[in-house]
């Protein structure tokens, strides 16, 4: 699965530097020079998107990272890139040491139960908003619902097992 760590914004400049907002919680390691990133299948259309990207050069610059990338050296091209997501493929990546932490990938496509066993849903997607992040699941009926990803509601997170155990307050699932 194909996990986006970045978006190219713009061309920076007329040496084929790009504005990239950052999607990752790890740049140092995504975007350091030699890194080889893929690009969004859906912007490949462009002939002038290659599949794959490597870093050359990153630096700081007011929140986002200016970079080039290897075979960008204008604007011309740079303006090419405009809007392509970067990703790295989860399987490339090691498991996390916090039993606690997890990657939106590992989440998405759990099954939502009770305590009891009751089905609640599937985990869709994780929204991550200012307060927690969310799960958005797909309830039964269809419909979606967000969860707050909090200890309190979302108690224990089985992945080998498939499944995250929810303790949903009354009322929850009714908006």
């Amino acid at each position: 699965m194909l996990l986006v760590v970045g978006q190219i914004v713009r061309p920076h400049g007329i040496l084929g530097e790009v504005v990239v907002n950052v999607r990752t919680d790890d740049p140092a390691e995504r975007f350091a020079p030699g890194s080889v990133l893929v690009t969004d299948p859906g912007k490949r259309v462009a002939p002038q998107v290659p599949p794959t990207l490597t870093v050359e050069t990153v630096r700081p610059h007011q929140g986002r990272l200016l970079i080039v990338f290897d075979s960008v050296y204008d604007r011309d091209i740079a303006e090419n890139l405009r809007g392509v997501l970067l990703c790295v493929d989860s399987e490339t990546l090691p498991p996390s040491e916090d039993p606690d932490e997890f990657s939106d990938f590992e989440l998405v496509g759990l099954a939502a139960v009770t305590r009891e066993g009751e089905p609640l849903g599937e985990v869709i997607r994780v929204d991550h908003a200012p307060a927690s992040d969310l799960l958005v699941l797909r309830r039964p009926d269809g419909r979606s619902a967000l969860v707050p990803f909090v200890k309190a509601i979302v108690p224990e997170v089985d992945v080998a097992g498939g499944r995250v155990v929810l303790t949903p307050p009354e009322g929850l699932f009714d908006l």
